[in-house]
């Protein structure tokens, strides 16, 4: 028997999962006492919680969709759309200890201390609207996956609502501590959604030999593409990457719920790269679908209409199992970027300027409530945006722009508030003139290189990769001019943002107020790699230079994997 186009022993997998997840939840709610509890799960959880949380929070079922319709349109070059984060992630080993030794709440704190409250603020409004974009674009790739996977019985809006209510119930009332615990669940669940179609889907198409007999372009099967996914893009978007990685608020909430910097590196950089190999399974599944359903309209249902088609047969309840997982990895992200964009909205919009003084479970409740607001923001995206597609691209650059500024202030003291403004406003400036068609029109005579006409839609448009090097080198070189001509920043407020950089975290260690050494703590003072005054880059200590080579060493792996998988049957 069907309801909504699956059977009845499916419809109980999903009801006891959705059960579970949103009893233990809301059991978690009763451990928060106050805004760190909520916002920073009172930074109490070790390398196993953190590894979860951070794979958890970085995985979700819309990049599954994003991958495997780039994949279906380009090829196992499609497999870069999440991938791209791929050479940053041994950086994450060196990145992970700056955002837990700012022992800040949000970002904002960070851009308030080195910049001024303006640009704290600007922050704050930006990076809370990235993060209603981001829920969106989850939402309506997940809402897509449920629309294919009920034969389109399901309708798209009754999906994304029915998965809004349950992340709000047990976001709204536990925060970060809940959404760390929860995580530990999705997380695991993630990985099934992950592998689940793979075997079957390959097991329909004849297998590896059998694929490569029905994908007669070669070009299909190269992790690089001569057309739109070639080398120069694969790199514009690695560097990208790195900036955007300072520019979104969830990373704070990421490396500073850990008890200490090793539990935060760890967790940081391997909860990734649990995500590339994730990554690797959406692409040979989006490579299926090719040969499965040529000549798809909407590639975003490929994922969606597979799980449809060929689960069910197998065994009844498995349709249930990936939809139960597709749900786990949008409500553990959503609540994420929930809890992340209340905080900054919170703690350094409300509290810091319009309401100073008040006690602290005023500011609880006003953080419950802007939560839900940020969820109505992030419904409103869903179904405005074109495509999965276009909310990934918007996330990756807007991100990218505010990181700017951040990564300018954290390696150099000659930094200013004025700088860091320019650095941000017109990289945001340069992004926007080149999205515009009559633009790129203007540009195309002098840059073909850079710029395509679109058949379909008739216009012309700036390649994206084009996009990044116009605005990452823009801002940068305003930010950098501007510093240059106006006042440095006052030596003792530099010193204090610096003093936290470079003083580890202590075992035990209490934070009374963000941004402040704890009470009896002597600050560190390491040796710099440069020897330039201005220049705040210290010499990488033993776990640095180990942790981040073996780093290295798993991407080779990683990709010399995907090219011999790619190779075999071939």
């Amino acid at each position: 028997m069907r309801v909504y186009g699956i059977h009845l022993i499916d419809h109980a997998v999903i009801l006891a999962y959705l059960i579970g997840i949103t009893c233990l939840g809301l059991w978690m709610a009763r451990s928060v006492r106050n805004l760190e509890d909520f916002f920073q799960g009172g930074r109490r959880f070790g390398r196993v919680f953190m590894t979860m949380f951070a794979f958890g929070a970085g995985t979700h079922s819309d990049q599954a969709v994003g991958v495997i319709s780039k994949t279906y349109t380009n090829g196992l070059s499609g497999i870069w759309y999440q991938w791209l984060w791929l050479f940053a992630t041994p950086f994450y080993w060196l990145i992970a200890p700056i955002f837990r030794r700012m022992r800040a709440l949000t970002t904002s704190d960070y851009f308030e201390l080195r910049f001024g409250p303006g640009l704290a603020v600007l922050f704050s409004l930006v990076s809370s609207l990235i993060g209603m974009v981001n829920m969106g674009t989850m939402l309506l790739g997940s809402g897509k996956i449920l629309e294919a996977c009920t034969g389109h019985e399901l309708p798209l809006v009754y999906a994304i609502g029915s998965m809004t209510v349950l992340f709000v119930l047990y976001g709204v009332a536990g925060g970060l501590l809940a959404t760390v615990m929860t995580d530990f669940v999705q997380g695991l669940l993630t990985i099934v959604l992950s592998i689940l179609i793979l075997p079957f889907a390959l097991q329909s198409v004849g297998g590896f030999s059998g694929l490569h007999e029905k994908i007669r372009d070669p070009h299909m099967f190269s992790l690089v593409a001569p057309s739109e996914i070639n080398l120069f893009y694969v790199a514009m978007l690695s560097i990208n990457s790195l900036f955007t990685i300072g520019g979104q608020a969830m990373t704070q909430a990421i490396c500073g719920a850990s008890k200490s910097e090793y539990d935060s590196r760890v967790g940081f950089c391997y909860g990734n790269f649990l995500k590339r190999l994730c990554t690797i399974a959406w692409c040979f599944t989006g490579l299926c679908t090719v040969a499965l359903y040529p000549g798809l309209a909407d590639p975003d249902m490929a994922f969606g209409k597979a799980a449809y088609d060929l689960l069910p047969a197998v065994m009844p309840g498995l349709l249930g199992l990936l939809i139960a997982s597709v749900l786990a990895s949008v409500m553990d992200n959503c609540a994420v970027l929930m809890n992340s964009s209340a905080a900054l909205l919170t703690v350094n919009v409300y509290k810091r300027h319009w309401a100073p003084a008040r006690s602290e479970p005023h500011y609880l409740i006003f953080g419950r409530a802007v939560s839900c607001l940020t969820v109505v923001g992030g419904i409103a995206a869903a179904f405005y945006l074109e495509s999965v597609i276009a909310g990934l691209e918007f996330f990756w650059q807007v991100g990218a722009m505010l990181g700017i500024p951040f990564w300018m202030g954290v390696f150099w003291r000659r930094a200013t508030n004025a700088g860091a403004w320019a650095a941000t406003l017109v990289s945001i400036a340069t992004g926007y003139l080149l999205t515009r068609a009559d633009v790129a029109e203007w540009l195309y005579p002098l840059a073909e290189f850079a710029v395509r006409f679109d058949p379909k839609k008739e216009l012309f448009t700036v390649e994206l990769p084009w996009r990044m090097l116009a605005y990452l080198t823009t801002g940068i070189a305003a930010g950098v001019w501007i510093s240059l001509l106006t006042p440095r920043h006052d030596t003792a407020r530099l010193d204090r943002f610096y003093n936290l950089l470079r003083t580890p975290i202590q075992p035990g260690e209490v934070i009374s107020a963000p941004c402040t050494l704890p009470e009896g703590v002597t600050p560190a003072n390491p040796p710099k790699l440069l020897g330039h005054p201005d220049l705040e880059i210290y010499r990488p200590t033993r776990t640095d230079t180990v942790g981040f080579l073996v780093a290295c060493l798993v991407v080779v792996i990683i990709v010399m994997s995907v090219w011999m998988l790619a190779r075999v049957g071939g």
